[in-house]
This record gives structure tokens, sequence and C-alpha cells, in this order.
């Protein structure tokens, strides 16, 4: 396990006014998030394992997007609250360059899927996942999970993945539990949430305007707004479901994964930024690596809950040494 040099802060109460704070606009270009080779064209439209994409149908018919591009041993992306599976496309430029076969599907009530007004927990994402899995007959599969699809993960390997997935890893992810309780005594406060709630019907379109900036650390000295990954965080939160996107809210604070994070039993990857402002690392990444039995756990100094897009440079090349040791 790395060790941690330096305490992070407490997480920022996500509060209209909080939210406002340092989020001056200012001009940038966003960070690649890896350098990639050129990629050999396939088929528009090729069979699945080329360049592809479509829809897998849920058990309760909802109607889930996928995109599936590449050969190889399979990657699976699952992204997080309210975004959608082109929030990983650094990532999955960088690993099809790396000879993978690379995946992700937008959640139900997210994106492209059907904006659907139940089934928006995690064992339902969980089965989802599951259907997408058998659709393409995944075996050897690594699934990455950034923030609420970090518990998507640790539910899928638990109750759905035993002979399909070789590894995980969770990045920034929420597991075990976000919410404080008599059980969790470091966890956030349910005033927190429900005030996320709250601004989200009250205007959706601008509470997902300012959460960016704690999402990227823009408010922090030094930090400016980088406009377009600022206007491409709103757009994917955008295309979904408020229903969909008011449930995940409890779904991602208020499930219990302990038991998962026991039972995932495949070597797992656990990154985390010390100044995540939306899941603060101590109680999420420090206890994953109690919880999780065949862990290896890195913390990055400095960065954010949306590292993966800031830092890919860094963090990618970090998963693809765990994915091929």
């Amino acid at each position: 396990m790395t060790d941690i040099s330096a305490p992070a802060e407490p997480a920022l109460d996500i509060s209209r006014r909080n939210l406002m704070v340092g989020a001056g606009l200012a001009a940038g270009t966003a960070a690649l998030s890896g350098d990639f080779s050129p990629v050999a064209a396939a088929p528009a439209g090729g069979a699945s394992g080329q360049f592809s994409d479509g829809y897998v149908t849920a058990s309760d018919g909802a109607r889930l997007y996928y995109k599936d591009w590449g050969r190889g041993q399979p990657i699976v992306f699952h992204h997080g609250w309210p975004l959608t599976a082109d929030d990983w496309d650094g990532q999955m430029l960088y690993f099809l360059s790396q000879g993978y076969r690379v995946i992700a599907m937008d959640r139900r009530g997210h994106g492209r899927s059907t904006q659907t007004n139940s089934g928006n927990d995690m064992s339902t994402y969980a089965s989802d996942v599951d259907a997408l899995v058998k659709k393409l007959d995944l075996r050897d599969a690594v699934h990455i999970g950034h923030s609420t699809g970090g518990g998507e993960v640790a539910r899928y390997v638990a109750r759905h993945g035993a002979g399909r997935v070789a590894k995980a890893v969770l990045v920034s992810a929420v597991p075990p539990i976000m919410l404080k309780s008599a059980a969790n005594p470091g966890g956030l406060p349910m005033s927190l949430f429900d005030d996320f709630r709250k601004q989200l019907a009250a205007n959706r379109a601008d509470f997902f305007w300012q959460v960016p900036i704690p999402f990227y650390g823009f408010n922090r000295p030094g930090k400016p707004v980088i406009e377009g990954v600022r206007q491409n965080w709103w757009r994917q939160g955008m295309m979904g479901g408020a229903k969909a996107h008011y449930d995940c809210i409890a779904a991602f604070s208020a499930t219990d994964q302990t038991d998962d994070l026991k039972a995932m039993r495949v070597p797992t990857l656990i990154l985390h930024g010390d100044d995540d402002q939306i899941v603060p690392y101590q109680g999420a990444a420090l206890l994953q690596a109690k919880l999780v039995p065949d862990n290896k756990l890195k913390i990055y100094p400095g960065f954010p809950h949306g590292m993966l897009t800031l830092n890919g440079d860094v963090i990618n090349p970090d998963i693809l040494a765990f994915i091929k040791r």
C-alpha cells in the first residue's frame, strides 16, 4: 500500500454557495488522457469486437447503449454519476492502442440509455452489466469503475462476475458507503445529499453547471477552469433523465457495499486522489483496501475526483501496468 504523506482537506459542502466559490472562467485546454498510437481502421458497423455500438435489453425492457471497440482482452469501463460512456474517451483510446478490446455502457437513465423511472439502484445496475457481459460473452475481462461506477463494479464482481472477471480497478470509487451513520461516523451527512436532490429538482441545468468546479478541483489556487472539460461534463449530465439522476443520488451515497468489497475475489487496484472533494479518500479508498482481499492501493497527492480526465497521462500507464502484471 502507498504511504500517504499529507492529509487531504475535508470534503466540500457542495451547496450552491460553495459550488460557486472560485468558479471564475478561464481559458484552457484539457490534458490528454494519454498518448496513443494510430489505430487501424475497421469497417463502419463492423462485428462486435471490431468497432461497433448498439443496445442490450435489460430484464425489465430498458435499452442500454454501449460501444465496443477493438479486439483482445476486454476492458469494461463503468462511468460515474451523472455522466455517460463518453467520460471514458481518453481511456478507451489509450487502451485500444495498447491492443485491448474496450467497452463502455451508458448506465440506465444516463446518456443514450432508456430514461428509466425504476431500477435506479446498485443491484439493478450490476444486473444490467451482467446482461451486457452475457450478450457480448465477455471472459477474462477487466472491469474499471469511477466513482458510482466503482460501486457498480464492486456489486457486479461480487454477485455476477465469477468465472468472467480477471481483475478490477476502483478509481475514486464510492464504496463502502458515503453516508454518515452510527456505523459509519466518518461519512458525509444526509443533509449534503438532500441538498443535491433539492438543487437537482429545482434547476438541474444550473446544478450540473456548478458541480464540475469541485469535481475537477477548479476551485483550488492556480487551477483555472478548463472550459471544454466543464462543458463536456454538463453535456453528458444533461443527456440523461432527471428521475434516474435523482434516484442515483441515494444509490451512490446510501448503499452499503461492505459485503461486496469483501466478496471481490479478483486482484483489485484501488486509485484515489487525496484532494478528492466529492468522495474523500479516507472514507473510501482506505476502507476499500481493508476490505478487498487482494488489492493494491495508490493515493495520488493533489489529484481531484475527476483525475482520469485531468491526469490520465499518469493514471492510464499505472492501470496498464496492473493489468499486465
